[in-house]
């Protein structure tokens, strides 16, 4: 691909002058969309930072010097460029190429990332450490503009402002975080866009004072306040120098010479420097840059289309949303919340049929959760949609602000178990575990979307305190009788057996379905139960399961430390129940990436290794 097949390092960018870095940019796109194309990923954020990752790389030696991307779905440029182009065929799949940074995939990956609004802080700890150690080397964070939400990148700029030595913040400012930014900041970036006056404006004021040196001092400090007046008029771009920053910007972000020249400015000040480019996400297809929300992370696609392959059916995310919506129309006291996932959490229909009533609160989960609790403790019934991995960052204000006051708030966990691709950052492996002992928490988990659409009325018109609904990401199937009506607190039993109960959680339940009839081919007759409710247990079912089978078996897609299985063993522990139990979980370990199908067999969740773990069990463990 011309240019693109010389770079094999970093150093070999270098060798090319700046017109062919310009080609190099458009073969990195047109190499980017025919490899997503194929394998599925992160397009538009990546599409859109080509000349920045271009200019980075042409400026400074990853070698040696530091480089954090925050979140890290737009470091598939940077991965091309640090000789890992020909692995791309392997992008996100079971032993390949990482969807995000990975220290153990390369020296040019300093810091792991996969969450958003991380970056300043850790890149700020390695400048840190390389003062301490008396090192000689740049350190730098992308951050997004999207990632400007989240509380954490101000309490790291904050703290930042008072380094002394060079630190570099790269601001890529694409009005973008996954879908359209909200709120103060996103407005303030806007300002700053359409106020290029400020830069001129300031640069003149400087090369006034650089040449008159001999002005008595009262002069020049009426000509510093002038210059300091003129950046309160001119554009409210002060925000980052009054926090101690050098601030350059807003600098175009496709334009290689701006960039080269903002760069070159950084590495030479001691101090912490921001630098505000502008890009286009989704830039060179026009698909993804009409639409990049729904080329941010997208499933393998046709190129001239732009389409994904396949029909397009309801996912449970949707399913969630719709159940929502459905509640908001007989009740008007429901509000729904978002953490800038509106579209992914199946939101995006709430948020335009009841505009008031809706609140995207950007990349800041803690805000949503404790805002929440404002809403209900004043009578609202907030409903918030947050992903496993990402809901995490706010376990603190679910025990502090939302459990401790017994308040009704709904949380939607979704992405709950294994989400495959995109590895471990976001694999909901510990939700259950988090959620489990917090006083007075409910969890619920549906094994289809009946469950589901039941358990979001349940959670919302009848319970009425914390409680939490935890589904998986993808297509589910119906697969229980809709005359098993939703009961507060029980569980429901699905199938009779004899020999064995299979006790199973969400998703787990259509494998426990397919386990059954594997083990009456061998003879053996298994009973199934959808748990429905994780917490509270139903008691009273697992002491009948336990005296009339003598043989239970747990079935989650969560850490079986702390999970729904190790609950249902301390209840027969501690009830003093004779009965044999085999709990079936994911490892205490962080689960890579690969396909659902691919790790739930390697991690021997799958129907035939289960079945076989069963028969095991019956034929080798006694009471």
């Amino acid at each position: 691909m011309g240019y693109l097949d010389s770079i094999k390092f970093p150093e070999d960018i270098g060798k090319l002058e700046l017109e062919q870095l310009k080609v190099l940019a458009e073969e990195i796109r047109t190499f980017l969309i025919y490899k997503v194309s194929k394998t599925g990923g992160h397009l538009a954020s990546n599409l859109g930072i080509v000349e920045l990752t271009l200019a980075i790389h042409s400026n400074f030696n990853t070698n040696k010097d530091r480089i954090v991307w925050d979140v890290g779905h737009q470091s598939y440029v940077h991965k091309i460029l640090t000789g890992r182009k020909a692995d791309f065929d392997t992008l996100r799949k079971l032993g390949g190429l990482a969807g995000f940074p990975k220290t153990c995939e390369s020296l040019h990956d300093c810091f792991n990332t996969g969450h958003s609004s991380t970056s300043i802080s850790a890149a700020l700890g390695i400048a840190r450490a390389r003062d301490i150690k008396k090192e000689d080397y740049s350190v730098m964070a992308v951050i997004g503009d999207g990632a400007m939400t989240g509380g954490m990148a101000y309490e790291a700029l904050n703290d930042a402002g008072r380094l002394a030595s060079n630190f570099i913040v790269v601001l890529n400012d694409n009005e973008m975080s996954i879908a359209q930014n909200v709120g103060g900041m996103s407005r303030y970036l806007s300002k700053l866009r359409t106020d290029p006056f400020y830069t001129k404006t300031k640069e003149d004021i400087d090369n006034f004072l650089d040449k008159m040196p001999n002005i008595g001092t009262k002069t020049r400090r009426a000509v510093r306040k002038l210059k300091s007046t003129v950046k309160y008029l001119i554009t409210p771009g002060m925000f980052f120098e009054q926090l101690g920053y050098r601030y350059y910007g807003p600098v175009d972000g496709h334009n290689l010479d701006e960039l080269n020249k903002a760069l070159q400015a950084a590495k030479k000040i001691k101090g912490p420097v921001l630098i505000h480019v502008c890009t286009q996400k989704g830039k060179g297809y026009s698909y993804a840059e009409e639409s990049p929300d729904r080329f941010h992370g997208i499933a393998p696609f046709e190129i001239e289309t732009g389409e994904t392959y396949g029909k397009r059916l309801p996912d449970y995310s949707e399913v969630f949303g719709e159940a929502v919506l459905e509640a908001a129309e007989k009740n008007n006291r429901v509000v729904a919340i978002s953490a800038a996932m509106t579209k992914g959490t199946g939101l995006a229909k709430f948020s335009t049929t009841f505009p008031r009533r809706f609140f995207d609160v950007g990349i800041a989960e803690q805000h949503a959760v404790t805002s929440a609790a404002g809403m209900a403790i004043n009578g609202i019934i907030p409903v918030v949609a947050i992903y496993s991995s990402f809901l995490q960052r706010a376990y603190d204000q679910l025990i502090h602000d939302v459990a401790l006051q017994k308040l009704h708030v709904v949380i939607g966990v979704d992405r709950a178990g294994i989400v495959g691709e995109d590895g471990e950052t976001h694999q909901g492996e510990f939700d259950i575990s988090f959620l489990n002992h917090i006083p007075d928490f409910t969890i619920m988990a549906p094994a289809d979307y009946y469950e589901l659409r039941e358990m979001v009325n349940y959670a919302i018109n009848i319970h009425t305190g914390p409680i939490a609904i935890r589904y998986p990401r993808g297509r589910g199937k119906e697969i229980i009788k809709h005359e098993v009506p939703l009961v507060n607190g029980k569980g429901a039993v699905l199938k009779e057996g004899q020999d064995v109960c299979i006790l199973a959680v969400g998703r787990m339940v259509e494998t426990a379905f397919k386990v059954s009839e594997k083990l009456k081919e061998k003879g053996i007759n298994a009973g199934v139960v959808s748990a429905r409710f994780i917490k509270p247990l139903d008691v009273e079912l697992i002491t009948e399961c336990a005296n009339k089978y003598k043989n239970i078996v747990t079935m989650e897609e969560n850490c079986v430390i702390g999970g729904f299985g190790s609950r249902v063993l301390d209840t027969l522990n501690r009830l003093d129940l004779k009965a044999r139990i085999l709990i079936k979980g994911l490892p205490e370990q962080f689960i890579p990436q690969g396909s659902r199908e691919e790790l739930i067999k390697k991690l021997k969740l799958d129907a035939d290794s289960v079945t076989n773990d069963i028969i095991y069990m019956l034929e080798n463990t006694k009471l």
